[in-house]
């Protein structure tokens, strides 16, 4: 909260961008419209008015009355706060971690509820720096370049997501993890130069985790399995296994064994035609010292 001439500037809808609630998404409705309605009946209950309580915790009261009504997704902080003015005694405050989640697309949740049950991932992009090795800055200058453009909601919700996949990596038991990158996409300055060295620092960062393998196909290869497109193959603990590519199935989830067989083999040709482990954190060294 910012202060002007003596007076608090109230946060408005304009000032949180990236928070509103997708109408596709029947649970995250139901879910702010949850916390909105626990939010109006506790603020009644106390008898302050929703101009009152805005400006307590600094909003708008148009933004007070959005969220109350399940139209705005409120911000952690928001609720933390809501909790100790309403004497709510930690109830609003517990509504963050499903609040946390809706802010991310539907389908980003999906991806990132299987990558959290997974016991082992086999990755392929053959386009960009995979999402879950992505820094937040290569992540939004990527996400920047897509055509037709991303809305500011849209884009912050994007990211969001994309990073909060990223808590695979803090999993206990972790899981076995296989990346193979394209070297192109490492010596590509998407977004700008100055990006490109935090992003390599970070996949030297990941490729030293025990649990992690992390390989890079050279540009110079005359062969290369890889030209059909992305591979994701997913293992869980029950013998399941999930597997997607754009080039079977037109990109849906796939369980039936012929299909993965094809995804699997695929990708172990891939993975013997890019540089072993060792010799790809050796590149990605040598574009590091580039830069």
């Amino acid at each position: 909260m910012s202060v002007d001439d003596g007076v608090r500037k109230l946060k408005t809808e304009a000032d949180e961008p990236g928070w509103d609630v997708d109408p596709d998404d029947e649970w995250g409705v139901a879910v702010i419209a949850t916390v909105g309605r626990q939010l109006r009946l506790r603020r009644e209950a106390a008898g302050i008015r929703a101009a009152d309580f805005g400006a307590v915790l600094g909003y708008s009261e148009g933004l007070i009355y959005k969220i109350e009504g399940g139209k705005r997704i409120p911000r952690p902080e928001f609720l933390d706060k809501s909790d100790e003015v309403l004497g709510a005694d930690g109830l609003l405050s517990a509504m963050k971690e499903d609040v946390a989640k809706v802010r991310y697309p539907k389908k980003v949740r999906a991806l990132a509820k299987m990558e959290a049950q997974a016991v082992e991932l086999q990755l392929y992009d053959p386009l960009n720096i995979h999402g879950l090795l992505q820094t937040p800055e290569y992540a939004r200058g990527l996400l920047l370049m897509r055509r037709p453009a991303y809305t500011p909601d849209e884009l912050e919700r994007m990211i969001a997501g994309r990073l909060a996949r990223q808590n695979i990596f803090q999993r206990d038991p972790a899981p076995e993890i296989s990346f193979v990158l394209e070297e192109w996409t490492l010596r590509r300055p998407l977004g700008g130069r100055e990006l490109r060295r935090p992003q390599l620092e970070r996949l030297l960062e990941v490729s030293q985790m025990r649990n992690v393998e992390l390989q890079v196909m050279p540009m110079d290869r005359e062969e290369h399995a890889g030209v059909d497109g992305s591979i994701e193959v997913l293992k869980f603990g029950n013998g399941s296994v999930v597997g997607r590519s754009p080039v079977v199935a037109n990109g849906r989830p796939l369980t039936e064994p012929k299909q993965l067989h094809i995804l699997e083999l695929r990708y172990g040709i891939i993975r013997a035609q890019a540089l072993a482990p060792r010799e790809s954190s050796v590149l990605i060294e040598q574009l590091l010292g580039e830069t």
